[in-house]
């Protein structure tokens, strides 16, 4: 049985990239370690000797399209789509009653409602599907450290799909500076993301503000 690591969906046999979340998955550890039991050249272990998931060697295959599964986790991008999505209803009806001559008084205010949610929840949408681009560089090509979880909430201001988007706060050292991050998951965090716990963190080298920890839960 392989498990990804992302969303827990298990498989019977090995494949590249989760169907649900199109998460990569690594090989079963039995094909990166040899008969005397040391890994071989160009692998990893599944973990550490601290018993935290060790990352492959960059570059790790994540596709750019893994932004989006990133998205549908994250309240606020959840809040831009939605209101993207009311922004273009209300300005194709806003436009069509306008045209009406008999009708175009109440066709307006439609019309500009429609537009400053178009815009506004499209800049939203746009601002953090960035965001999700910057942590997939980070997964796909950041250098790992051991941080902490600081803090675990659950955001009960949002709901995705019935759910509440839970927030997880980490900190890490690198170069003797703190640096913090966070994750956005819909998957409650287990007994290893708590408050207290080690974690094993990804950042940019060049620029550790851009961080997430691995695996994205």
């Amino acid at each position: 049985m392989i498990t990804c690591p992302w969303c827990g969906t298990n498989y019977l046999a090995f494949q590249s990239n989760c169907d649900k979340c199109g998460g990569p998955m690594a090989l079963p550890s039995a094909a990166g370690t040899s008969a005397a039991g040391t890994s071989e050249p160009g692998t990893s272990s599944a973990s550490g000797a601290d018993g935290l998931p060790t990352p492959p060697p960059p570059p790790r295959p994540f596709a750019d399209s893994y932004a989006w599964r990133l998205i549908w986790s994250d309240g606020w991008g959840v809040v831009g789509f939605i209101f993207a999505l009311l922004g273009a209803i209300f300005s194709v009806l806003g436009l069509a009653l306008t045209l009406g001559i008999v009708t175009a008084f109440v066709g307006l205010p439609f019309l500009v409602l429609g537009l400053v949610f178009l815009f506004g929840g499209g800049a939203l949408l746009s601002a953090r599907y960035q965001e999700a681009r910057r942590t997939v560089g980070v997964l796909r090509m950041g250098d790992s450290t051991v941080g902490q979880i600081a803090r675990v909430e659950e955001n009960l201001a949002v709901r995705v799909n019935n759910q509440h988007p839970w927030i997880i706060t980490y900190q890490f050292r690198v170069q003797n500076l703190p640096y913090e991050g966070r994750v956005t998951t819909l998957n409650a965090p287990g007994a290893n993301l708590q408050p207290g716990k080690a974690a094993s963190v990804l950042y940019l080298p060049q620029a550790p503000q851009y961080n997430s920890l691995y695996p994205h839960p």
